[in-house]
């Protein structure tokens, strides 16, 4: 049976009538308080595997979720959301096991440090580690070269900022990007960039000097040539819907593989609520994951 848009769109609007308004930190105060806040991590069934990683002369802490319900088909590194600012891998426990069992994909979560404690480079450090950790270690730990990333909201921004280091570095091994509402224009020279250009997150990662227009910074303005294939998602009502159209439209005409997904009567983070519409955008990310190879 066939999608009916219109019905979850019509149950979407009525669940974020229901919730109302949401917005992140504007402050340094409001960051604690929202950490303080936080509700403690759920344990996935069965729960993560707990490890610390290393490459590069660095380590990085990382969970772990290996398919239980059927064959490894491949290791997806999955890059946890939050603003650079707030947010854990752990939190994602139950996300990523998710994906995992409708995947056949091992799940790595990265625990990247946080900002403002640990600004840029720090987060796409870790998760750089963690990406070239796999690439020495797949084929031996999960008897797999079949490598993805992913991320969600900050954490796609990451993923894709990891892709470009990757690529320079001539290391090809991942295989796709699926990127979750992603905001890819941090220095706010875009149009799309200036629609965020005064968010509190932004000069709690990124600091006073720190140039927002380098290509793992803000990847909008990157050479986006040679990239694996790359799924934007992202809602209709998303303040990012304008940056991520302009980064598929730059991957486009870079000669590289992308689709953009936009649904209807959904605002920023929504994969990750309780709605039909969510489920539905789940399944297609792991379908796209489950088609590459």
């Amino acid at each position: 049976m066939s999608v009916r848009w219109e019905d979850l769109a019509a149950e979407s609007r009525a669940f974020y009538a229901r919730r109302g308004p949401r917005r992140g930190p504007s402050s340094a105060p409001e960051l604690h308080t929202a950490r303080e806040r936080m509700p403690p991590p759920v344990a996935a069934v069965p729960p993560a595997r707990p490890a610390v990683v290393h490459a590069l002369g660095r380590e990085v802490p990382v969970r772990v979720h290996v398919p239980t319900s059927r064959p490894v088909a491949g290791v997806h590194l999955e890059v946890h959301g939050g603003g650079f600012v707030i947010g854990s891998a752990a939190h994602d426990d139950v996300r990523c096991r998710a994906l995992a069992e409708a995947t056949g994909l091992v799940v790595v979560g990265v625990e990247h440090r946080l900002a403002p404690e640990h600004p840029w480079p720090a987060a796409p450090d870790d998760v750089e580690t963690a990406a070239r950790w796999l690439v020495d270690v797949a084929v031996d730990r999960f008897e797999t070269d079949r490598l993805t990333v992913g991320g969600f909201s900050s954490g796609a921004t990451l993923a894709l900022g990891t892709s470009l280091r990757l690529r320079d570095a001539g290391v090809d091994a991942f295989s796709g990007a699926a990127l979750q509402f992603g905001t890819y224009d941090l220095s706010g020279t875009t149009p799309a960039g200036r629609l965020i250009a005064d968010e509190f997150f932004l000069g709690a990662y990124l600091g006073p000097g720190t140039d927002r227009t380098r290509p793992d910074v803000s990847p909008v303005l990157a050479d986006l040539t040679r990239l694996p294939p790359v799924l934007l998602v992202v809602g209709a009502d998303d303040v990012l819907l304008a940056d991520n159209r302009a980064m598929a439209e730059r991957i486009a005409a870079a000669g590289g593989s992308v689709e953009l997904s936009v649904y209807p009567a959904s605002p920023h983070g929504f994969t990750g609520h309780d709605t039909s519409m969510a489920a539905a955008a789940r399944a297609d990310v792991a379908a796209w994951l489950g088609s590459l190879r």
